[in-house]
């Protein structure tokens, strides 16, 4: 189980990266596109560096939705390794099935 600080901590930094989303896209857009200015570029450049940390999305961790757990995430189920076995052991996860050989 994670900290709840911890926990609370990325949903704060999932509420920053939401909130910046829109910006960061549209700075990232005059930056990479060829035919903009050297001026403009330089000033999307200041203006991208000068936004929060907390506002680019590789801030964001992806933690086990039931108990936080930062390690071993599986984005398919959303879970932890370890909370994926208990859940598929316990039958809650459908079409999931314990490999033998």
């Amino acid at each position: 189980m994670a900290k709840r600080s911890k926990i609370a901590r990325n949903e704060r930094r999932k509420a920053v990266v939401a909130r910046y989303a829109e910006r960061r896209a549209e700075l990232k857009e005059v930056i990479r596109r060829p035919s903009t200015p050297a001026a403009a570029r330089e000033a999307a450049v200041r203006t991208l560096a000068g936004l929060p940390r907390d506002a680019s999305a590789t801030r964001v961790r992806n933690r086990d939705a039931v108990d936080g757990r930062p390690r071993g995430h599986l984005r398919r189920f959303g879970l932890s390794r370890v909370r994926v076995r208990q859940q598929a052991h316990a039958g809650f996860l459908p079409g999931v099935r314990k490999a033998s050989w």
